[in-house]
């Protein structure tokens, strides 16, 4: 259970416009109530921010006091996950509601998205809602060859600018985005800007040295903009007078740009923040330890706007368990999750474009990894990538890649855990091990427990159509990787 840190926070203060009855007309009337009946969406969306980098997780290094708010003044998730720990198909499957395994070219970095796939930003469109999106939002590629004729998001627009313009008489959905944190970073921006260095706290697979800690603040700095960012969203939601009757959820596509973490299935690379506010009707300043899923935020999006949620969508609305009042442990079914990856970069040897195919099942105590070619290299070859980065292009260039690369022998410790070639199966206890560290996989006193939790995974790979075990087609490998970078 992770150690809640909520800072005492002031009431808001709250202006009611009185408008004269002989002001209004029928149709006004009947817009507002149309309105009041349906919350405004305020989609706020990092870039490579994970779990647990907030003040409110126990982090006493960052300061984050706009999602410490939000988790204040609403509810504060300690176990949510991305469908895939990769920019393109981890906001495909927010987009969709739907396993990013599901959405063909879209389970791929630098894909599309096929507009076929129901989007709850255009569901919400369609039923009277206005939308736009700032900044990063769905992406990166090219979402023309899925069929959109503009952004699949909406609009762009800077906040408060969309706020002044948008139609007051009806709801609006907005997507909220950034760059920040991902790399490239400033060199030592963290250390400049008073982030104490010595004080942060580095994973066990990772050295633990001045350069990286160095590196982790230049993280932290953004990831600090970042909340500073959302910070003056709330405040133009307050001026404006619509904060209470606004859904605010605050969050991070994947876990932060470091070897192994972003791109991989460890909760380095997968367990994200997630906080939601919606001050009219979630009770405030509760913790809920349920497992969720980046593919349950449109199902929750489309009900709390009464609009049908599409049978395609296989995550689940988190409004019933928003409303309860309850925390805790509050859906008894909500125990695992389930999330993997296709292809991040071209990571591979030329003249190949193919992927590292994996997939998990996390329980409270479990974490079972199916590397389902372990031939390849998770990170990406040591040369010869198609990717124009290079050496272990899957990570991210930074000091702390370059650390491990330069000062560490290939039979070094955090060079095999962050880019040697990986057994098959992988088993973390999540209890003893957090980092997730010791592999048990091939240690026979947990074969039984391999082989229960292959099954559940597997089961629900069939169930929800994965295409590497449900017999479909398999074309992940074959899809156009339509930009570099990433």
């Amino acid at each position: 259970m992770i150690t809640r840190h909520f800072a005492p926070l002031s009431r808001l203060k709250h202006g009611f416009l009185i408008l004269g009855l002989l002001a209004l007309s029928l149709p006004n009337l009947a817009a507002e109530s149309e309105k009041s009946d349906r919350p405004n969406i305020l989609f706020c969306l990092a870039d490579d921010w994970g779990w647990p980098h907030a003040g409110v997780y126990g982090d006493q290094v960052i300061q984050t006091p706009t999602f410490d708010r939000l988790a204040n003044e609403g509810v504060l998730f300690e176990n949510a996950y991305v469908s895939c720990p990769s920019c393109t198909p981890s906001r495909n499957a927010i987009l969709t509601g739907q396993q990013f395994y599901r959405l063909e070219e879209g389970a791929n970095l630098h894909g599309t998205l096929n507009k076929k796939f129901p989007n709850f930003m255009y569901l919400l469109q369609a039923a009277g809602y206005d939308i736009g999106h700032w900044r990063k939002a769905w992406g990166p590629g090219d979402f023309k060859e899925g069929g959109y004729t503009t952004h699949p998001c909406g609009p762009e627009s800077d906040f408060s600018t969309f706020l002044k313009k948008h139609d007051s008489s009806k709801p609006f959905c907005f997507w909220f985005g950034t760059p920040d944190p991902h790399r490239p970073y400033q060199e030592g921006s963290g250390r400049k800007d008073g982030i104490p260095v010595d004080q942060i706290k580095v994973p066990g697979f990772l050295p633990n040295t001045d350069p990286v800690r160095s590196d982790i603040a230049d993280y932290y700095d953004e990831s600090q903009r970042w909340d500073s960012d959302v910070g003056k969203a709330i405040k133009a939601l307050e001026e404006s007078g619509e904060l209470e009757n606004t859904i605010i959820v605050m969050s991070g596509d994947h876990g932060m740009p470091f070897p192994r973490c972003k791109a991989n299935l460890y909760d380095w690379g997968t367990r994200v923040p997630l906080a939601i506010r919606w001050g009219a009707k979630v009770k405030p300043r509760r913790v809920i330890s349920d497992f969720v899923s980046f593919t349950d935020l449109a199902p929750t999006f489309l009900a709390a706007a009464d609009v049908n949620v599409p049978e395609d969508m296989t995550g689940k609305s988190l409004l019933p368990m928003l409303e309860s009042g309850k925390e805790g442990r509050v859906e008894i079914d909500r125990n695992q999750i389930v999330y993997g990856r296709e292809r991040h970069t071209t990571a591979q040897a030329k003249p190949s474009i193919i992927g590292y195919p994996s997939r998990a099942l996390r329980t409270d105590h479990w974490l079972l990894i199916l590397n389902l070619q372990p031939d390849r290299w998770p990170a990406g070859v040591p040369q010869g990538s198609t990717h124009p980065m290079g050496s272990f292009s899957d990570c991210d260039d930074g000091p702390t890649k370059f650390a491990i690369m330069d000062t560490a022998s290939s039979n070094s410790l955090f060079y095999q855990l962050c880019f040697a070639k990986r057994p098959a199966v992988e088993l973390y206890d999540s209890f003893k091990d957090p980092d997730q560290l010791v592999n048990l996989a091939s240690d026979p006193d947990y074969a039984t427990t391999v082989e229960e939790l292959r099954s559940q995974l597997v089961s629900y790979l069939k169930a929800t159509k994965d295409p590497r075990f449900s017999g479909e087609p398999v074309k992940f490998d074959e899809y156009s990787y339509r930009k570099g970078g990433h």
